[in-house]
């Protein structure tokens, strides 16, 4: 990871245009999205809230994922972050698609790149007691390099209508691959740990590098890589539509929520037949929650590039400028204060996690919930000063 203190970028976030004329010029050109900068933040911040409650066992319904079928604002959280790595695949690399010349050197590039997010969420996996022969070797940062990588060289070497033809294809072929039956049953089970996927998971990379709460199937498996790709697929879709400079900003904004719409509706129609489904990561899922993820990101863009309306946008701003260093430092320090230990008021022995949330969270509140989300979103607060003395020094983190 390379730190750059370069001003420029960091002002192209937050400078506002006095004229809402000159704004709207502004945000029909092909420039850096402020919105998508802050939904990407916004995204982000959700993620270190749901995933640092101060209690596992006292968490409300909504910052959990479903159980198995269906979907809460917690399993939209993921989709939406690759749907972002897909628009930022654009915005990244249309100036040299547009300029033609060899891609090799590239798409090299974009590959070590997702390699390298690959690598920091394995050392996720094997901090801080590196057992190599136990690890899970998917993950969610894995699964964010894989569809960086795949959606970068999609993008380089397709066009915007193949792209499409191939989100369809992924997740027609995803379904019908769904329908076949694991080998040793008769039928073909969408169960946790009966279907395909986790059969393939079991067979490559055997159940001791699966996801630990299961050993039997690992929600960022392998198969179910294919529709997360189709997930960054949208973003990339999107990503060029907003880029086009002969578009106005106010026809962009319509046929986002069009779209959006569209998607939402497809995804609630498929869910009959495929249910939206996180952990195999459906096609109705794919669809449902991209159509959330366009519609979003077309709000945030009428405020934040059009509008101009930028006053409220600065914590979001910090978040999502360095949003890969916060997420792997969290995990990484999540999981160091769950290992220290110290003795608590009762002469016990508890990790740093446990005695900082009885001390500080549960004598305050009443309703255990209560207490467990005033530590998520401490969490999330001092997360924010520390970024927030980061952004203003202009020290932004790239893998």
């Amino acid at each position: 990871m390379q730190s750059t203190t370069q001003a420029a970028e960091a002002t192209t976030h937050t400078q506002p245009l006095a004229e809402p004329k000159e704004g709207a010029s502004q945000a029909s050109q092909p420039g850096r999205l402020v919105s998508l900068d802050v939904f990407r933040g916004l995204t982000v911040m959700a993620m270190i809230l749901v995933n640092n409650p101060g209690s596992w066992g006292h968490i409300y319904a909504p910052l959990e994922h479903a159980e198995w079928n269906g979907c809460t604002p917690t399993d939209l959280i993921f989709p939406f972050f690759l749907f972002i790595v897909g628009v930022s695949v654009v915005y990244a690399l249309s100036g040299i698609k547009a300029r033609g010349g060899p891609l090799g050197p590239t798409i090299g590039r974009v590959l070590r790149r997702g390699a390298v997010l690959f690598a920091l969420g394995l050392f996720m996996a094997l901090f801080p007691k590196f057992e190599f022969g136990t690890v899970r070797i998917l993950g969610v940062l894995q699964r964010i390099g894989l569809v960086f990588g795949a959606c970068g060289v999609l993008f380089l070497t397709t066009s915007r209508r193949t792209q499409l033809w191939l989100i369809a294809g992924i997740l027609v072929g995803y379904h019908l691959l769904l329908l076949i039956p694991a080998p040793g049953q008769a039928e073909a089970l969408l169960l946790p740990g009966k279907d395909i996927g986790a059969w393939l998971d079991r067979t490559v990379l055997s159940e001791a590098h699966l996801w630990k709460q299961s050993r039997t199937w690992d929600p960022e498996g392998l198969l179910g890589t294919l529709p997360a790709i189709a997930t960054g697929l949208l973003g990339v879709v999107a990503g060029q539509w907003l880029r086009r400079p002969d578009v106005a900003p106010a026809e962009k904004v319509v046929w986002l929520f069009i779209d959006g719409g569209a998607l939402l509706v497809l995804g609630m129609i498929w869910n009959s037949w495929l249910p939206v489904n996180k952990s195999l990561w459906t096609s109705s899922y794919v669809l449902y929650t991209g159509g959330y993820a366009i519609c979003s990101l077309a709000l945030l863009y009428w405020l934040c590039d059009v509008q101009q309306w930028r006053r409220w946008i600065q914590p979001a701003l910090w978040y999502g400028v360095n949003a890969i260093t916060v997420f792997f430092l969290s995990g990484i320090i999540a999981r160091s204060l769950g290992l220290l230990k110290t003795t608590d008021a009762a002469g016990q022995t508890v990790s740093w996690k446990d005695y900082l949330y009885h001390s500080f969270f549960t004598p305050v509140f009443t309703d255990p919930r209560n207490a467990s989300l005033a530590g998520a979103l401490t969490c999330v607060l001092i997360w924010l000063v520390v970024l927030g003395l980061m952004y203003r020094r202009r020290i932004i983190i790239k893998v």
